[in-house]
């Protein structure tokens, strides 16, 4: 079983370590906010999980994207847990020739059957993906 460590640095300033040791700061005080935050870490594991997916799959369907990137917006509740609600995910793919199809076959793959990070935070919010393709005239 992967064991992750999170040893405190300074007040409210953790550093974790994965298990293949490396590490990333982690700062829980919202007014310093030096480094993400816990809740942060999650929007960005979203992002970097279904981007992974959908760039791979892209790829293998030979799609010429010169351009990425993913875009997660979210609300927090006011009450505690502050849970994120209503997590907008947004994938921008920009390329020559990109088939519309092509990027709605590989969101919804990631979105239904390969990303974690999205199942999980699902089962508690509602999360939407959206997308945008910009062709590229280089």
């Amino acid at each position: 079983m992967p064991e992750v460590r999170v040893i405190l640095a300074d007040e409210r300033l953790f550093i974790g370590h994965s298990p293949s040791g490396r590490a990333i700061v982690i700062d829980a005080d919202r007014e310093r906010d030096s480094a993400p935050g816990p809740m942060q870490l999650l929007l960005l594991a979203l992002g970097a999980c279904t981007g992974t997916d959908v760039a791979t799959i892209l790829k293998k369907k030979r799609q010429v994207v010169t351009h990425y990137e993913v875009r997660v917006f979210a609300e927090q509740r006011e009450e505690y847990p502050r849970i994120w609600q209503d997590i907008v995910v947004r994938h921008i793919v920009r390329g020559r020739q990109i088939s519309e199809k092509a990027v709605q076959e590989a969101i919804r793959l990631s979105e239904t059957k390969y990303c974690s990070v999205s199942a999980m935070l699902g089962a508690a919010t509602t999360v939407t993906m959206t997308y945008e393709i910009e062709e590229d005239g280089i």
